[in-house]
């Protein structure tokens, strides 16, 4: 999966630092593409020393290099770098590289999010002891969100609930959705899997977890059993397709980043049962 880059090691800590001239500084439009360069499938961030910022903030660390955002007006004098969305860094890049896009991402776009405060409406500050930003006005203290979101393998014999979505990844998917105020992950995938298929389930357990940030996402995958007779009455309006698939049929996603897929792949080689 994306998060998967052993021995490599992802260090979230935030630290009060200026780049040197050598730290990758990220930047993004506003559209949330990213400045990079993507040689065979290597992804290359631009150096501190090629960009101009009005102001960098430190992100995180993998294997004790540190990686920059750029915030405000902020250009490169290099233009062999051009711009991404995350969606085509996953399909052309991978490694170390895209695990700390995706990140980057999701940090970008909760400080672009929150650049005032919603009581008192001041400007926002970024804090130089942890990794919050600050009303100058109220002092109201704005921490970086997750949504926790469901995978869901929903089983029935030999098969699996295979299904597509309307919008978004046109490829193979498990059932998924958000938790809702005052709900259990649990509950989260009953619900689910019952508003998208008509399925009832039962025998809920948890598999795995995966940070998801080009969604601002903690994915949790559970797999679980189907109750009953599980006739599918698939919800038009979210999924395009939604079936039970025999194990051998299952066609994967068309590469292994996603908690998704693994799920799938697990189920299809009868490591899930």
């Amino acid at each position: 999966m994306i998060q998967d880059i052993y021995p490599s090691k992802l260090d979230n800590s935030f630290i009060d630092r200026r780049p040197s001239p050598e730290d990758p500084l990220l930047l993004l439009d506003e559209k949330g593409r990213l400045l990079a360069e993507i040689t065979e499938g290597q992804i290359r961030f631009p150096k501190a020393a090629e960009v101009t910022a009005e102001d960098a903030v430190y992100l995180f660390s993998v294997d004790e290099r540190p990686y920059f955002l750029a915030l405000g007006e902020a250009s490169c004098t290099n233009a062999a770098y051009g711009w991404y969305t995350i969606r085509e860094l996953r399909d052309l890049g991978g490694g170390k590289e895209l695990f700390a896009a995706f990140t980057a991402y999701h940090l970008w776009k909760w400080y672009d999010d929150n650049r005032f405060c919603g009581k008192c409406r001041a400007p926002l500050s970024v804090h130089n002891a942890e990794r919050v930003l600050k009303c100058e006005g109220c002092g109201n203290m704005i921490y970086p969100r997750i949504n926790p979101a469901v995978i869901v393998g929903v089983i029935k014999g030999n098969s699996l609930l295979i299904t597509r979505y309307n919008r978004g990844y046109a490829h193979n998917a498990l059932v998924a959705g958000f938790t809702e105020i005052g709900e259990t992950l649990e509950e989260t995938v009953a619900r689910e899997v019952m508003e998208e298929t008509g399925v009832s389930v039962k025998n809920i357990r948890y598999y795995k977890s995966q940070p998801w940030g080009m969604a601002q996402d903690i994915l949790v995958g559970f797999y679980c059993d189907a109750d009953g007779e599980a006739v599918i009455h698939r919800d038009t309006n979210e999924l395009t397709y939604a079936e039970w698939v025999e194990r051998d049929q299952i066609e994967l996603q068309p590469n292994s980043l996603s908690l998704t897929n693994e799920m799938m792949r697990m189920f299809k080689e009868g490591k899930i049962r």
